[in-house]
């Protein structure tokens, strides 16, 4: 068990010291993961940025995702065909749902980074980070929005996880690193000793205390010795 957000940020970062480097960025999923992706990016000295995910809930149970969107110039979104199925759901349900929650996701971008520029994640380690997965259909959808940026590595780093959806989402990652991966899970809170729900305020602080790394871009690649 994880004493908390911090304490899994630390260990996870102790097992990704090897992808330190000049060319490295951390990309966290808000809110619980940026608090993990905080600490990695301190150890491994690298700028911290955000990808920004929401999931699209079924109607009768929002929790239960029918799908997610990634935010971008052209937003990924991936759809669990399954769930459709299960409710029914019409193609309507799904376009309005979208919009609704890109709409959210802007306005999670404008107060967790007040406008910072996104970072130029071409050629890049990536590591993108968070706090735990589920089922993993937000996770799949930030990989899959984060390798159309072409990094040139891209990587998934979680301190616990299922382990049928660690082995589903190998095929999105160059490499995944997942500290504790259990057969029989149950919620991602009963990993951690203290699971406190992550606010809007304690993700704008680290984004700012993370500020000295994030506004130095990364060297190119070709310029590593």
């Amino acid at each position: 068990m994880f004493a908390d957000r911090e304490d899994a940020g630390r260990r996870l970062a102790a097992k990704l010291t090897r992808f330190k480097g000049p060319d490295t960025c951390v990309l966290a999923l808000p809110r619980g993961g940026v608090p993990v992706a905080f600490y990695v990016a301190e150890r491994l000295g690298a700028p911290l940025d955000l990808v920004l995910v929401r999931k699209i809930g079924a109607p009768s149970q929002p929790e239960l995702a029918v799908g997610a969107v990634v935010d971008g110039h052209d937003p990924e979104v991936v759809v669990n065909e399954d769930v459709v199925a299960m409710f029914h759901l019409p193609k309507d349900y799904l376009k309005e749902e979208t919009a609704r929650q890109l709409k959210e996701i802007e306005r999670r971008r404008e107060v967790y980074l007040a406008g910072r520029p996104r970072i130029d994640l071409a050629g890049r380690t990536v590591l993108i980070v968070d706090d735990g997965i589920a089922t993993g259909a937000t996770i799949k959808a930030a990989l899959r929005a984060t390798r159309r940026a072409k990094p040139k590595r891209l990587v998934l780093a979680v301190p616990v996880a299922p382990v049928d959806t660690i082995e589903a989402l190998r095929g999105e990652a160059d490499e995944v690193v997942c500290l504790e991966a259990h057969e029989l899970f149950g919620a991602i809170g009963a990993y951690y000793a203290d699971f406190t729900q992550v606010g809007d305020d304690e993700v704008r602080d680290l984004m700012a205390r993370a500020d000295a790394w994030r506004s130095s871009e990364p060297a190119p690649p070709h310029s590593a010795s």
